[in-house]
């Protein structure tokens, strides 16, 4: 099963910018498909080894910050290629 999961990191601290930059580059540094925006991160892949990598990604990121909010949505198929009709 194919996933789509939609990631934004909110560390609650002056120095922010450096845990998002760290946290992308190791979803970069992956496997998987990694696609970006200026609000949020997408990566995408099949469920058994992506949620796996993720644990594992924001657990180290969660250990180098001292407060921080992670949003996460995840939708049950690969919208890797979505492009807009209208």
């Amino acid at each position: 099963m194919y996933i789509s999961v939609d990631l934004t990191l909110s560390p609650l601290q002056d120095d922010y910018e450096k845990h998002v930059i760290d946290f992308i580059k190791v979803l970069r540094d992956s496997e998987f498909k990694v696609l970006e925006n200026p609000l949020s991160t997408q990566i995408y892949g099949k469920y058994n080894t992506l949620m796996p990598f993720l644990t594992k990604a924001i657990k180290a990121s969660f250990e180098n910050q001292d407060i921080c909010v992670l949003t996460i949505k995840i939708v049950k198929t690969d919208r890797s290629d979505y492009e807009p009709n209208f």
